[in-house]
């Protein structure tokens, strides 16, 4: 399964990000090969609004399967539901230790938003 990760930097021993759409960077990963990639998410740290949205259409175009990450807001779930990303929020510790988490089976998928709109 493909999965993007918020995270603070551009390897899997980085720390979750808890921002999903104004996030440093999305490590996409691959959770049967192991193989990953860094990609920055730099266009949306300082946008005024609709950051969460971009980065969720960033996600879809990034042909992701689920997204992980710290906190998610309303907009930014109804475009990962929308293009069929599962959301799996309010997650800490490092990427690796997230992902491992997910092919454990110790994620629960969220329902929905956990912030409001423009939460920082």
């Amino acid at each position: 399964m493909r999965v993007a990760v918020s995270a603070l930097g551009q390897d899997l021993e980085s720390k979750v990000d808890p921002r999903f759409g104004r996030c440093k960077w999305f490590i996409v990963a691959d959770t049967e090969t192991g193989k990953y990639q860094s990609v920055s998410n730099e266009q949306n740290l300082n946008a005024g609004q609709g950051a969460g949205i971009q980065a969720a259409e960033n996600a879809s175009r990034l042909g992701v399967e689920a997204v992980i990450t710290g906190h998610c807001g309303p907009k930014a779930f109804r475009v990962l539901k929308a293009a069929g990303i599962k959301l799996y929020s309010g997650v800490d510790g490092t990427v690796a230790e997230s992902l491992e988490k997910l092919k454990k089976g110790m994620l629960k998928e969220a329902g929905g938003a956990d912030v409001e709109g423009h939460w920082m």
